[in-house]
């Protein structure tokens, strides 16, 4: 795929959720149709997208209808089975491209990659049998943390170990998966950078936001966020650095530690991310219309923020305070549609704008 596509042009999306609901509505409203894969029945894109398919990512008689009847196929997520790839590559071309799913795929690849570009990261260390972890500790020290190398996601897959005697413990919750030992990071606060990049290379960053989480959970992100000049400008140019090492096409979400002695990668993301949701309210062209232009050819828009925007998770039960919600005057509501409330379960995000003065 070399030019542009034209409105009308269908695009692929691999995963059904909230951020592929979101893909939805922006390529729409640029003139584009989406069809959804997705092995879950009902998901919340299927409610905005001009067609689903379910089916599972090992049907390879789906993959090929499905890279059939699209122009170009981008994801939702990262964890899409290597194999599945395979099929649809060999169809239509995947944007961001297959170089960016192996390296995020796998947290030992990823650090491995951040490293080799001279990036500053967490100590780590691989761990695949209980002694390599006790030795790792003893390297790495305490506090550490534990995470499966492959499909951790929410503060899943991760266990924290304060003290050496815990590394029996740690390893018992991996349940045998392949793990990264990474230490304890001392850091003021958390940020990530939502970036952007097209298939000429151009390249196009919103401006970073402070991220808070709660139960490994991310709760708010908040525009400006607190960064000197020369830390905002360090965390863009890294940022930027990391997209044209993968010769990336589309968004990526790059999450940075603040710290005493400068920004460090914490993990990346290749697709549109939760801490980018500020960009709906806080810029003319938001992280979804930025990823929709980028894989479809077009040239990136302007994400330059005009508002201070403070996005919060609605998780689980705090559904119950969207009447009040709505009644706020500053804030935009967007709900996924999801039909359970469960613990711990993403129902939506607000938008609440820094309304001028009267």
């Amino acid at each position: 795929m070399t030019d542009p596509l034209p409105t009308g042009s269908t695009i692929g999306i691999l995963g059904g959720g909230q951020l592929g609901r979101m893909l939805s509505v922006a390529a729409s409203r640029l003139g584009f149709k989406t069809h959804i894969f997705e092995p879950g029945a009902n998901p919340p894109a299927g409610q905005v997208a001009d067609r689903v398919t379910t089916a599972p990512y090992d049907d390879t008689a789906a993959l090929e209808a499905f890279a059939a009847s699209v122009d170009v196929i981008t994801y939702e997520f990262e964890n899409i089975p290597t194999a599945a790839l395979d099929v649809l590559e060999r169809h239509r071309t995947i944007r961001p491209g297959r170089e960016s799913l192996r390296v995020s795929q796998d947290r030992l690849t990823e650090k491995d990659f951040l490293s080799g570009l001279g990036l500053s990261v967490a100590p780590y260390q691989n761990v695949e049998t209980v002694n390599e972890l006790k030795q790792a500790v003893e390297t790495v020290g305490t506090p550490s943390i534990l995470k499966t190398r492959r499909f951790g996601y929410d503060g899943k897959g991760q266990s924290r170990i304060m003290s050496p005697d815990q590394a029996d413990h740690a390893f018992s919750d991996m349940q045998g998966a392949p793990s990264v030992l990474e230490g304890f990071v001392t850091f003021t606060h958390e940020v990530s950078v939502i970036a952007a990049r097209s298939a000429t290379g151009e390249i196009a960053c919103f401006d970073p936001g402070e991220n808070l989480h709660k139960d490994g959970i991310l709760a708010t992100t908040t525009v400006p966020a607190h960064l000197t000049n020369a830390q905002r400008t360090d965390a863009v140019l890294l940022a930027a650095k990391i997209l044209n090492a993968l010769d990336y096409i589309g968004v990526m979400g790059v999450e940075l530690f603040v710290t005493n002695q400068g920004l460090i990668v914490n993990e990346i993301a290749p697709r549109v991310h939760n801490s980018g949701h500020w960009t709906q309210q806080g810029c003319v062209v938001d992280q979804f219309e930025q990823h929709i232009r980028a894989v479809v050819g077009w040239p990136l828009g302007d994400g330059t923020r005009y508002a201070d925007v403070v996005m919060e998770n609605l998780v689980g039960n705090d559904m119950d305070r969207v009447p009040d919600i709505a009644r706020e005057a500053n804030a935009s509501l967007h709900l996924y549609g999801k039909i359970e409330v469960k613990p711990g379960r993403k129902m939506g995000h607000v938008n609440r704008v820094k309304l001028p003065p009267k």
